[in-house]
């Protein structure tokens, strides 16, 4: 969890690339014997200190526009969309690279006119620089031509929404991976015994991350049982109750609330039903008097459709093999998903006949699903929609289309 969260990070990007520009600075004199006597004659240090002076002070300038840039355009498109989306659009890889190739540059060229100043390179040393200075030159020209073409659609609508559409989606193949984070479904199994302790939070949050592999571990050393009852995405006050163990020594019944990792936000590395959340949050901003902007809501319930569809497919695979037999947690069912995505556009949007007939369309096509489970969810929730939809529209003839599209 640690390592992509890091690997997400616009700052470790930067960092990682930094280091590497550095290290390629210090390394170049160390490559002196492999270099020809006519290229250190051509190559020297007055035809590189030009070019690294102005890659300096453009790649400086680059990197502030683009930083502020992107800052604005993130900050706008959550305005517009839903604070929320705001962290899933920090974690843009285009971005994040194309900064992180400007900075790298920038220090690339700073240090070498440093160690150009001090007299540390020699010939040798200034044929390498230049060599990388070509190299940086290309990769700058690639970064900016992908920038470009970036900056088109960046705080965009549709970019927001797609990228809260492909993290849910990646979180959702994720639960289908591995339902009931590789456990045992706690609702088919038998509760907890009446000896189980429980597991206490050790401070109030959301309960982003269970580690699975630890906790199992831990359970096997003393041959206990686990159930979660606070599955990622609920929230924990201090002191309240995680799960129980059964059959566990003092040691893990004291360490066992260390594998809940709790924080003030929800998060999408095993929170499944988030994204779903995110992109409901974004139709009942775009369906509010203030907005006013019904296209978006139906996008919204399109996408949703087909995360749902899709999850569907990825679900009626071949049965998941139990990775931790010794633990039990609750599965995240389809009339949770469905009532994440859809629930509150249906109250937003029922006295709008595009929307609502939108909604209709996208429950009776999941009603025809494969998996019974989305199938029977999107029934009971055709059901929902028509009562708020009758409640909600004005015109007879509204609530006409309205009762034949659910009759279709």
């Amino acid at each position: 969890m640690l390592f992509l969260r890091l690997a997400r990070r616009l700052g470790v990007r930067v960092v990682l690339m930094t280091v590497l520009a550095l290290i390629a600075v210090f390394v170049a004199p160390a490559l002196d014997p492999l270099i020809p006597d006519s290229f250190k004659d051509r190559f020297d240090r007055d035809a590189v200190l030009p070019i690294l002076n102005i890659l300096a002070s453009t790649m400086l300038a680059a990197t502030t526009f683009s930083l502020g840039v992107m800052v604005q355009a993130f900050q706008s498109a959550a305005g517009q969309a839903t604070p929320r989306a705001y962290r899933i659009l920090m974690q843009d890889g285009t971005t994040q690279t194309v900064l992180a190739t400007f900075v790298s540059t920038f220090l690339f060229s700073l240090t070498a006119i440093v160690m150009f100043r001090a007299e540390f390179y020699g010939d040798a040393a200034a044929v390498v620089i230049f060599a990388l200075t070509v190299l940086s030159i290309a990769l700058v020209i690639i970064a900016i031509l992908r920038w470009i073409d970036h900056l088109s659609q960046l705080g965009s609508m549709d970019h927001t929404l797609r990228m809260v559409e492909n993290a849910a989606r990646d979180c959702l193949k994720t639960v289908a991976e591995a339902p009931c984070l590789g456990a045992n479904d706690s609702s088919k199994s038998d509760a907890p015994p009446p000896d189980a302790v429980a597991i206490l939070a050790n401070r109030s949050g959301y309960v982003q991350f269970v580690n699975m592999p630890a906790m199992h571990e831990a359970l096997e050393r003393c041959d206990a049982r686990m159930w979660v009852t606070a599955q990622p995405g609920s929230y924990a006050l201090t002191g309240g109750v995680l799960g129980y163990l059964s059959g566990a020594d003092a040691k893990l019944v004291e360490e066992a609330a260390d594998h809940f990792t709790l924080e003030r936000e929800r998060t999408l590395e095993q929170d499944a039903r988030f994204g779903l959340i995110v992109l409901s949050e974004i139709a009942a901003r775009a369906l509010s008097p203030g907005v006013n902007d019904p296209g978006t809501a139906i996008d919204v319930v399109q996408r949703v459709k087909n995360l749902l569809w899709d999850h569907a497919h990825e679900e009626r695979a071949e049965p998941r093999d139990i990775r931790y037999p010794r633990a039990y947690v609750p599965r995240i069912t389809a009339a949770d998903l469905v009532q994440d995505g859809i629930d509150v556009i249906i109250r937003d949007g029922a006295g709008r006949p595009e929307v609502i007939g939108t909604i209709i369309k996208a429950l009776n096509d999941l009603a025809g699903s494969d998996w019974p489970p989305l199938a029977e969810a999107a029934r009971d929730t055709l059901d929902y929609a028509r009562e708020h939809a009758e409640a909600a529209l004005t015109l007879q003839a509204d609530r006409e289309a309205v009762r034949e599209l659910i009759r279709r």
